[in-house]
């Protein structure tokens, strides 16, 4: 039977007493606390700066500004404002199997694995940008974010050469098969620098996940956002979106810490000379270490 809602000519005072409900309660008006509005308010200026940010990143943010929220305020804030991010959903493939693949040999430390790959955009005129980002597969660091109209097998010999310089040598670097990479010139180099190299399986981009990843959200938070009028203005930019995820990006697999937070984990990173074939040091007896998944 369809219930019908129907109204009683009574008073509100009497009503309450028949219900037993204090007449406080009946006319309590739900008022937002100052510290939700200056909160809601914060949270709207970092969704507009970062439009890409859900609300986990949004309450890291927060809580890196010395905000005392908790993840759960954060969450109940975003859901009630109506706040949405909608991404489309994609297919997955399985991982595969190769023996150079992220998932078969992952980094354990800094400066075991890097990776690097190529990331296509055009300036306002129609002429093409290629960016060459190389990452840090542990600390997810981007150690560069390099940028021109053509990048050669001798420009990353260049770059490879200068990261090397600052950062030390790597043991391993994992790429796909493209021509740059797989040159007779930047594998010879390789291969004197001490440097092994990781190709994955043709058409298995799965397979180099975490540059692909990087890349990914590249395009959707940085390429995806800005028009380029020239490649010095491009060059500027990407410089200083790799600072930003670097320093201020907070990386879910990393426990919302960003990179640099990670790195410092582990103290200041010490340039030595490498020696051919020497061990990497096994960890101290109580010492934490970070396995990353």
């Amino acid at each position: 039977m369809r219930h019908v809602q129907r109204g009683l000519d009574v008073s509100e005072r009497r009503a309450c007493r028949v219900m037993g409900q204090a007449r406080s309660t009946q006319r309590y008006e739900f008022k937002r606390p100052d510290l939700d509005l200056k909160l809601v308010e914060r949270m709207d200026e970092l969704r507009r700066e970062r439009p890409r940010y859900g609300y986990r990143r949004i309450w890291r943010a927060l809580v890196r500004e010395g905000w005392r929220v908790n993840r759960k305020r954060v969450h109940r804030l975003w859901r009630e404002a109506g706040w949405q991010i909608y991404r489309k959903a994609k297919k997955k493939r399985r991982l595969g199997s190769s023996e150079n693949g992220c998932t078969q040999l992952r980094a354990e430390h800094r400066n075991h694995v890097w990776s690097y790959d190529f990331v296509f955009d055009r300036t306002e005129d129609g002429r093409q940008l290629k960016f060459m980002p190389v990452l840090d597969e542990y600390t997810r660091e981007c150690l560069a974010l390099e940028v021109e109209r053509s990048i050669t097998g001798d420009d990353v010999v260049e770059i490879l050469a200068y990261l090397f310089q600052v950062h030390g040598e790597p043991e391993f670097i994992r790429s796909d098969n493209g021509p740059e990479f797989v040159s007779k010139a930047v594998k010879k180099w390789l291969k004197e620098s001490g440097v092994k190299t990781l190709f994955i399986e043709p058409g298995s981009p799965w397979e180099n996940a975490h540059i692909e990843s990087f890349n990914s959200r590249l395009r959707d938070e940085f390429l995806n956002r800005e028009i380029f009028t020239i490649l010095t203005e491009a060059e500027v930019l990407a410089e200083q979106h790799r600072v930003y995820h670097n320093l201020d990006r907070p990386h879910s697999s990393l426990g919302y810490l960003t990179p640099a937070e990670f790195a410092a984990l582990d103290g200041p990173q010490v340039l030595l000379p490498r020696v051919a074939g020497e061990a990497a040091d096994s960890p101290e007896k109580g010492e934490q270490v970070f396995t990353l998944s």
